[in-house]
C-alpha cells in the first residue's frame, strides 16, 4: 500500500515518479554538472538547478570550476571526488522533489561538516514527504521519527533514538561501538 492505494494499481511511470534515490555509489553521466542535476526534473530552469545545488552544499564548488555548471564531469563523474558526486546526486534528488526520498548511505563520502549541513537541509525539506535513510553511521539517523534496527534479516528494534537507547539493546550496542571507534 502506498498512500492508501495498492501498489499494483499505480502505472509504473507514476510509481517511479513518487521516488527519488540517492545511493552510496552515485551514477553520473558524461555530461555537464548542470545536466546531471537537471536529470531530477527535465525542464527545470538554471535558477532551480542552482537552488538545488545550494541546498546540497555543492554550489560553491561548482561555481569554482573553470566552466562552472557547464563543466563536463567525465564518464561516471570520474573528474569528481566521491563526496562531490554524492552532493550532485542529492541536488538532483532535491530538484525532483519526489514525495518519497530514499538515501542509501548517501552521505558516506562526505566530511562531517558537509554531512551535518546536508542533514539539516534534508530535515527542512522533509515536510510532506517520507525520507528513508539507510545508514551505518548512526549520527545520520538520530533525529529520525522512527529508526528500524535490522539484524539477521529482520527488524530487531524500532523507535526513536531516545527510546532505543533506553532499551539498552542492539541499537545501544551499535552506538557504543561507533562512539568508541571515533
Amino acid at each position: 500500500m502506498l498512500g492508501g492505494k495498492d501498489l499494483r494499481c499505480y502505472p509504473l511511470p507514476e510509481l517511479r515518479g513518487l521516488f527519488s534515490l540517492v545511493s552510496q555509489d552515485v551514477f553520473l553521466f558524461s555530461d555537464s554538472v548542470r545536466e546531471n542535476i537537471r536529470l531530477g526534473r527535465a525542464g527545470a530552469s538554471d535558477a532551480e538547478v542552482e537552488e538545488a545545488a545550494t541546498k546540497a552544499r555543492i554550489h560553491d564548488f561548482i561555481a569554482s570550476l573553470p566552466r562552472g555548471y557547464d563543466t563536463q564531469v567525465g564518464e561516471r563523474g570520474v573528474r569528481l571526488s566521491g563526496g562531490e558526486r554524492q552532493r550532485i546526486a542529492i541536488a538532483r534528488s532535491l530538484l525532483k522533489g519526489a514525495p518519497i526520498l530514499i538515501l542509501d548511505e548517501a552521505t558516506s563520502s562526505l566530511d562531517a561538516e558537509n554531512e551535518t549541513a546536508i542533514k539539516d537541509t534534508l530535515m527542512e525539506q522533509r515536510e510532506g514527504r517520507m525520507t528513508i535513510m539507510i545508514a551505518h553511521r548512526l549520527s545520520t539517523v538520530v533525529d529520525a521519527d522512527e529508526i528500524f534496527v535490522l539484524n539477521d534479516g529482520g527488524v530487531a528494534e524500532r523507535g526513536r533514538h531516545e527510546d532505543l537507547m533506553a532499551l539498552q539493546g542492539k541499537y545501544t550496542q551499535m552506538v557504543a561501538a561507533q562512539s568508541s571507534s571515533n
